[in-house]
C-alpha cells in the first residue's frame, strides 16, 4: 500500500510538471527513480499512462482519467493527516456566529459550550436578518427553514411548533375559540419580523368554504419574549414557539387553543461554508450544539 501511494505521488508530479526531472526535484529523488516508479505503476495497471519523448511527457487518455482519481486520493490523504494532527490540539480561536432572536432557547447550550471550551472566543450576533454567511465572514449561523445557498452545508439541530396560547383568566373572560374564525372576536397579539417589518402569519388551517377574514391586531411587537409577557398577563392570544411557552404552560400560566387547527412544523439548522476540512473550533461547536441545544429542559416536546 505504501509503495502504491508513493507511485501515485510520483505519477501525479510527473503528469503535472510534464517532466521526470522537474518531478524529481520537487520530490527530492532522482529522475530515474520517478521514471522507474511510473513504469512499475503502468505495468501493474496494464495501461500506458504517459507518452514519453526526448523533450517532454504527455498524458494518455487513460492517464488523464487516472490523474483525476489520484489527485482526489492524495487530497483526501492530506485532509486526513491534517485532521489527525489537529485533534491533538485543544480547539481554540475566535468563532463568529449568527443566531436568531431566541435567546431563551440557545443561551443554556451556549453558556455550557463556553464552560466546556474556554479557549474558544465567541463573537455572537443575535438577529433574525438573513445574513450572508460567506460574504459577511460568519463561521456558522443558525436559522429556520430549508437552506437555499448551495455553497453552504447544513445540519438540523431540532424541530419546533408554533402554538396559539392565552392565559386561563383571559379565556374565562372572553371565551375559548373553537374554530379559527372565532379569533375575530379576540385580542390577538402579533409578532413583527424585525428584518422585513411584516407580521408573522399564524399557521391556521382555513376552510376554503368559509369567507376570508383578517385577524384583529391588539398589539404588535418585534420580540417574542415581550409577547409572552403580555399573554401571561391575560391581555390576549399570541402565536409563539413551543420552546418559549413551555415553562409558562407547565406553571398553568398559559394554555394552548385551536391545536387541531394549527399546522406548523419548523426546523432549526446550523449552516456553514462547504469545505473539505473543518477547523476544530467549528467542528466541536457543531457537534456540541447538535446534541445539547434541545436536550432535557430544551427538548421540543410540550
Amino acid at each position: 500500500m505504501v509503495e502504491s501511494l508513493s507511485a501515485i505521488a510520483f505519477f501525479v508530479q510527473a503528469a503535472e510538471t510534464r517532466s521526470f526531472s522537474e518531478a524529481a526535484r520537487n520530490l527530492g529523488v532522482s529522475a530515474s527513480a520517478v521514471g522507474k516508479s511510473v513504469c512499475r505503476l503502468e505495468t501493474r495497471l496494464g495501461v500506458r499512462l504517459l507518452h514519453r519523448s526526448t523533450r517532454s511527457i504527455t498524458l494518455t487518455a487513460e492517464g488523464a482519467v487516472f490523474l483525476e482519481r489520484c489527485r482526489r486520493i492524495l487530497c483526501e490523504l492530506e485532509s486526513a493527516e491534517l485532521e489527525l494532527s489537529e485533534t491533538r490540539q485543544a480547539p481554540q480561536g475566535r468563532l463568529r456566529i449568527s443566531l436568531p432572536l431566541v435567546g431563551m432557547l440557545v443561551m443554556p447550550a451556549l453558556t455550557a459550550f463556553m464552560h466546556r471550551y474556554p479557549a474558544i472566543e465567541l463573537d455572537v450576533d443575535f438577529s433574525d436578518r438573513l445574513v450572508d454567511v460567506i460574504n459577511e465572514g460568519f463561521d456558522i449561523v443558525m436559522r429556520t427553514g430549508e437552506p437555499t445557498d448551495s455553497r453552504l452545508v447544513s445540519r438540523p439541530v431540532g424541530n419546533y411548533r408554533l402554538l396559539l396560547v392565552a392565559a386561563p383568566d383571559y379565556l374565562a373572560r372572553h371565551g375559548t375559540p373553537g374554530v379559527p374564525a372565532d379569533l375575530g372576536h379576540h385580542a390577538c397579539l402579533h409578532h413583527r419580523f424585525p428584518s422585513t417589518g411584516k407580521l408573522e402569519p399564524w399557521p391556521l388551517a382555513h376552510d376554503d368554504a368559509t369567507q376570508a377574514w383578517t385577524l384583529p391586531v391588539s398589539m404588535v411587537c418585534n420580540t417574542s419574549a415581550a409577547l409572552l409577557d403580555v399573554a401571561v398577563a391575560g391581555l390576549g392570544i399570541a402565536c409563539l414557539p413551543d420552546f418559549l411557552v413551555r415553562p409558562a404552560m407547565r406553571r398553568g400560566e398559559l394554555v394552548s387553543v385551536l391545536d387541531s387547527h394549527v399546522e406548523h412544523q419548523g426546523t432549526f439548522r446550523l449552516l456553514w461554508a462547504s469545505s473539505k476540512h473543518l477547523a476544530p473550533k467549528l467542528r466541536v461547536f457543531i457537534d456540541f450544539m447538535s446534541t445539547e441545544l434541545f436536550k432535557e429542559d430544551n427538548a421540543v416536546a410540550v
